[in-house]
């Protein structure tokens, strides 16, 4: 774990990014990037998904394979990404460690919420395959509720406002440098989730913190007296 600039004590509330920090489902995600857009005639590998496509919203990664092959797909990105992916996430498994972290955050009486690229039908399908969405409720933030997705701030500011914390009191965690960097525009706080990504892209990013493990996190914010709670 490598320590840098989190002030633990400001955390008023804590921000999840779904896919591969919550739910073991990024793997998958970014194998499926990669056939599409191979099938697209853009030749994708695994590593090229996650340098180019992981954290963004899935129209937006079809955006730019079209642009890249200079023309409209010939077929429904969007659509049979999601096809692929849920057939392949039947048996999907937590993070290793968060739901420990999950229920420290919140036997302190710390919101938490999920700030997510994918859609609103596929954040619910993940964390209620996973156990996890007791832990978050409704508090459930897709990038498609706001005009652009990571790496702008747009959908890190509406987490923020609907969990009623000010972005500078908030604590994100992202697995991307796209969402490192939406999260560092809109003032808060990040830690970046090393389990896909270089740490050296997610530093690169504006990540506050980097972690490997949820384990790593979890020593971090615990081992403090409390958290500031008031304000």
């Amino acid at each position: 774990m490598t320590r840098q600039g989190i002030s633990v004590d400001r955390v008023k509330a804590v921000v999840f990014d779904c896919d591969g920090v919550l739910v073991d489902s990024e793997t998958i995600n970014n194998e499926v990037i990669a056939q599409l857009a191979t099938l697209a005639g853009l030749e994708t590998s695994f590593e090229d998904s996650v340098r180019l496509y992981m954290g963004r919203a899935t129209d937006e990664c079809a955006a730019e394979i079209e642009q890249q092959v200079g023309g409209p797909l010939a077929f429904d990105f969007a659509g049979l990404y999601e096809e692929r992916v849920l057939a392949r996430q039947k048996d999907l498994e937590p993070i290793e460690g968060v739901k420990d972290l999950l229920e420290w955050l919140t036997g302190r009486g710390l919101p938490v919420c999920v700030a997510s690229s994918g859609t609103p039908a596929e954040i619910r399908h993940r964390l209620t395959t996973t156990g996890l969405h007791a832990f978050f409720g409704e508090h459930l933030y897709s990038a498609s509720m706001v005009s652009r997705g990571k790496p702008a701030p747009d959908l890190f500011m509406l987490a923020s406002e609907r969990i009623g914390v000010r972005p500078e009191s908030c604590l994100l965690i992202e697995d991307s440098p796209f969402g490192v960097q939406g999260g560092k525009a809109a003032g808060m706080q990040v830690v970046g989730f090393a389990s896909l990504a270089a740490p050296s892209s997610l530093v690169e990013a504006g990540a506050d913190l980097i972690v490997r493990t949820m384990e790593d996190l979890y020593d971090h914010v615990a081992h403090v007296p409390r958290m500031d709670l008031e304000g």
